[in-house]
């Protein structure tokens, strides 16, 4: 299940980091899904900053689970 949690985070952090990297520089396009959510609209920026938090959040409550 540690594993589980922790891949799921890494995916999120991944989503986050590739979003924020098309933002700025137009680079994985066809690989963020924040981009392809319509009533997102122009918060992108503010989305992947979620991301990447959130999925650093996950990672690390993810050591705190029992195997």
């Amino acid at each position: 299940m540690k594993k589980i949690v922790e891949t799921i985070g890494f995916l999120v952090f991944i989503q986050g980091v590739g979003g924020l990297l098309f933002e700025w520089t137009g680079w994985f396009r066809l690989w963020t899904v924040v981009r392809h959510i319509d009533f997102l609209g122009d918060r992108g920026i503010f989305v992947n900053i979620v991301l990447v938090v959130t999925g650093v959040a996950v990672m690390v409550a993810a050591d705190a689970i029992k195997t």
